[in-house]
């Protein structure tokens, strides 16, 4: 429960490898949008590029609102945001969210993302494509168009989670509800981790919401999608089937 007398603790959770020309935009696009009680919290994989390096100036330069992780290899995505919630919650946030930094998540929609949980209206509230109002960048290659759409059809066949947009990774949580979770127990490591965490909150009952954004593609970096990570996404459905 989020009080109404007070501004919510939040914490933007941005994993990173390999991001440094992107993430000095995401934080003055984070900062620029004057939510009061905002920090941003880097979980850098050892990044080679020099991605930590740039995120520790910007923390220097930060006033205390920016903090860094230091992971010392690459570990994948799930693990990354294991670590970077579980220390949110340690330090008193009231309210996380998932923010990839490639700057594909539009940060003007993060009022949007946050208003029906400081409202009490949803544990849980996903930046959707898929709803009406939500766009796809056209830039966006084709087969990574079918892909995800495809993700969509097959992740709700399986397991009837009832969202339009079960791998979306632009997510705000409140407290509560990632301790329902239970972060330490999460086994999916790279996008899957999106839907386990979906189909975890929604099986213990919590209230999710869908707010439209708009999907812009990367500018500079590369994009994470491996094979390794196609084949974990398309066996954690199954996995989480049969352990249900």
């Amino acid at each position: 429960m989020i009080s109404d007398s007070l501004a919510p603790a939040i914490t933007v959770v941005v994993p990173t490898y390999n991001e440094r020309e992107n993430l000095p935009v995401l934080a003055e696009r984070l900062f620029d949008l004057g939510i009061e009680g905002l920090r941003l919290l880097v979980v850098d994989d050892g990044s080679p590029d020099g991605t930590g390096d740039v995120a520790d100036k910007l923390a220097a330069e930060g006033r205390g609102q920016i903090a860094v992780i230091h992971r010392s290899t690459k570990d994948g995505l799930g693990r990354a945001y294991v670590a970077g919630m579980s220390q949110a919650l340690s330090e008193g946030a009231d309210i996380v969210v998932q923010m990839d930094a490639d700057l594909s998540h539009p940060a003007e929609s993060l009022p949007e993302l946050l208003a029906p949980i400081v409202q009490n209206e949803a544990d849980f509230v996903i930046g959707s494509r898929y709803v009406p109002g939500g766009q796809l960048d056209t830039a966006w290659p084709w087969h990574r168009r079918a892909l995800s759409k495809w993700a969509n059809v097959y992740v709700n066949t399986l397991l009837r989670l009832g969202v339009s947009d079960v791998t979306a990774g632009f997510k705000a949580w409140s407290a509560d509800a990632l301790r329902l979770v239970d972060l330490q127990d999460i086994k999916s490591n790279g996008y899957s981790f999106q839907v386990e965490m979906n189909h975890r909150a929604l099986s213990r009952g919590c209230q999710v919401r869908e707010v439209p954004i708009t999907f812009t593609e990367r500018v500079d970096g590369e994009s994470k999608l491996t094979l390794g990570v196609q084949a974990e996404s398309a066996l954690t459905p199954w996995r989480l089937l049969l352990r249900r």
